[in-house]
């Protein structure tokens, strides 16, 4: 769902997401992440799949920055809060929070940079000018 260039996706703790202390793996959050930042592009009509296929792109992670606040706990519900930081010709920047929905605590949040990259030559590329022009405006 997008609200004020604001996507939002809901996430429920699953056990295997825990560690042996019982709050969610440090790595899971950004697994939560990555599966927002998709259903965001899915929500905007652009499958990855045929992204590669048809225009010969793939986005990789290029840079994470992340501020784990408290803890998730097995079957607790999360919003996974996406909006994007900044645009550019190869790169978009998101912004990332995790918020636990019973409570509207705020958990983690982070800025991920994803890449446009040739899925050949795993080089930079521009984003597709279809794609760029669906992206709502920067916050």
């Amino acid at each position: 769902m997008i609200i004020d260039a604001e996507f939002s996706w809901p996430v429920r703790v699953y056990y295997e997401d825990t560690d042996a202390g019982g709050v969610v793996y440090y790595a899971n959050y950004l697994k939560f992440m990555e599966r927002a930042r998709s259903e965001w592009l899915r929500s905007l009509g652009f499958e990855q799949d045929r992204l590669s296929r048809q225009q010969g792109i793939v986005f990789a992670v290029r840079r994470v920055e992340i501020d784990y606040r408290h803890p998730a706990r097995f079957n607790d519900a999360l919003q996974v809060n996406s909006r994007i930081k900044q645009r550019r010709k190869v790169s978009l920047t998101f912004q990332q929070r995790i918020i636990r929905a019973a409570d509207a605590k705020l958990l983690v949040e982070g800025d991920i940079q994803v890449a446009c990259i040739d899925q050949h030559s795993f080089t930079p590329i521009a984003i597709p000018a279809n794609l760029l022009s669906s992206i709502p405006d920067v916050i």
